[in-house]
C-alpha cells in the first residue's frame, strides 16, 4: 500500500473539539454488508444489531499519563507515561516515557515533578522515548494521579473541563496513554438496551501506547514499525468468544484496538473450540503467557494492513481516523482501500465530525448468518 492512500483531505473545521451530550447521539455512517451507506445516529445500534451478536470492547482506561517536569537548570520537560518495565535487576519502578524535548537529557540525570517528587532517567531509547526509575518510595502510578493531566490527542486544543469525557463508560483496567475512542459513544442506557435485546458483550484489555502518537511516514506502508502493547483476555471471554464463533454468530470489535486483540488471538489459534495451533511467524506478532486461570496475558505488534485476512471479526464500529495512521490502514484492511476512501469523501461533504471526539461509522463485512 503507498502512503498516498492514506492521505485523506480532513477539513480543520470538522474536527471534533469535544463530544456530543449525550454521547449516543453522535452520528454514524453505516457500510452495510451490501456495500451501501446509511446516514444513522449512533443510538440506533439498537435497532441495527441482532440478538446473539457479540459486541466486544477494551475496556482499558486512560492514565493521567502527561507530567510537566523540570531539570536542574530549570529547563520544563514533559513525559508522557507510556507503560510499565519488568524491574528483575531492580528495586525502583520502571516505566518507558516519551520526553519532550529530549535531546539535551542524559542517562542518571534527575527530573523533579511538581512537588518535589522524582524520576531518574535510565536508558535512551530513541525517538524521544527513555526508560525512568522512581526515586522515591511513592508509587509512578500515585504520582501520576497527583501531578498528570489526560493525554490528549494534539488536535484537541482545549483541555476539557471534564476529563471522564476522554473515558468510556465501562473503563476499568487503568494503563493507556490514549483512550480506544471508538467507545466514548456509549452510553449506560444504550448499553443496557443492547443487554435486553440480546447482544452479548466481552471486554478484553489492550493498553494503547505509543503508536496512537506516530504516524506512518515510509512511502511504503507496509514498512512502518509498530511497537508492542500489553493485552490480556479472561477465560470467560476466550469461552465467549470460542463459543460464538463455533455457532456462526457475528464478533463486532468495538474500535481498532479490540480488533488488533481479537486478531492477536486468531492468529494465536486461540478462537478455535478448544484453542489451537499458532499460525507460522505468530511468535514475531504476539508474546503470551497463558495464566494458571486459563486467562491469555502478553503483548502484540500486529500491524493489519490492507490485503490482510481478518480471522475474528466480522463487524467493525470505529472512528473516523487521522490521515496517514495505522489505525486508518487498519480500517481500510477490513472495509476495503475505495470503499473507506468514498465514504471519508461523502462525510465530510455532510459535515461529519472527525477524530476523537466525532462521529462513528460502522462497517459490516462478513455477515456470520448467511
Amino acid at each position: 500500500m503507498r502512503l498516498e492512500e492514506l492521505d485523506l483531505p480532513i477539513p480543520e473545521e470538522l474536527i471534533a473539539q469535544e463530544p456530543v451530550e449525550p454521547r449516543d447521539s453522535c452520528r454514524l455512517l453505516r457500510l452495510t454488508t451490501g456495500g451501501g451507506r446509511e446516514h444513522r445516529v449512533f443510538s440506533d445500534l439498537a435497532g441495527i444489531l441482532r440478538p446473539g451478536d457479540t459486541l466486544v470492547f477494551n475496556d482499558s482506561k486512560v492514565l493521567p499519563a502527561r507530567v510537566e517536569a523540570h531539570r536542574a537548570t530549570g529547563g520544563k520537560v514533559e513525559l508522557l507515561f507510556l507503560r510499565p518495565l519488568a524491574t528483575n535487576n531492580s528495586a525502583a519502578e520502571r516505566w518507558e516515557v516519551l520526553a519532550r524535548p529530549s535531546h539535551r537529557l542524559k542517562p542518571g540525570e534527575t527530573i523533579t515533578l511538581g512537588d518535589g517528587e522524582a524520576v531518574r532517567l535510565v536508558e535512551h531509547q530513541g525517538e524521544g522515548r527513555w526508560w525512568v526509575e522512581s526515586s522515591d518510595s511513592v508509587p509512578l502510578l500515585t504520582l501520576m494521579d497527583k501531578h498528570g493531566r489526560l493525554p490528549l490527542p494534539p488536535y484537541i486544543k482545549k483541555y476539557p473541563a471534564d476529563p471522564s469525557k476522554y473515558q468510556t463508560v465501562y473503563a476499568a483496567a487503568i494503563g493507556s496513554a490514549a483512550a480506544p475512542t471508538a467507545g466514548l459513544h456509549f452510553t449506560p442506557g444504550l448499553l443496557e438496551r443492547l443487554r435486553d435485546m440480546g447482544v452479548a458483550e466481552a471486554f478484553v484489555t489492550l493498553h494503547v501506547g505509543l503508536d496512537t502518537f506516530q504516524p506512518i511516514r515510509e512511502a511504503n506502508v507496509e514498512d512502518h514499525r509498530i511497537h508492542r502493547e500489553a493485552f490480556s483476555v479472561t477465560p470467560e471471554v476466550l469461552s465467549m468468544l470460542r463459543e460464538a464463533r463455533s455457532a456462526g454468530r457475528r464478533v463486532i470489535a468495538v474500535g481498532t484496538t479490540a480488533t488488533r486483540v481479537l486478531e492477536t488471538l486468531g492468529v494465536l489459534g486461540a478462537l478455535g473450540p478448544a484453542g489451537g495451533e499458532p499460525e507460522p511467524g505468530s511468535e514475531a506478532i504476539a508474546q503470551v503467557t497463558v495464566c494458571p486461570d486459563g486467562a491469555l496475558a502478553g503483548s502484540t505488534q500486529i500491524y493489519i494492513t490492507p490485503g490482510y485476512r481478518f480471522r475474528a471479526v466480522d463487524s467493525l464500529l470505529t472512528n473516523f481516523h487521522l490521515p496517514h495512521s495505522t489505525v486508518l490502514a487498519l480500517t481500510m484492511a477490513f472495509a476495503g482501500v475505495e470503499r473507506v476512501r468514498e465514504a471519508y469523501a461523502e462525510a465530510v461533504a455532510m459535515r461529519y465530525r472527525f477524530f476523537s471526539f466525532g462521529d462513528a461509522m460502522l462497517a459490516e463485512g462478513r455477515d456470520a448468518n448467511v
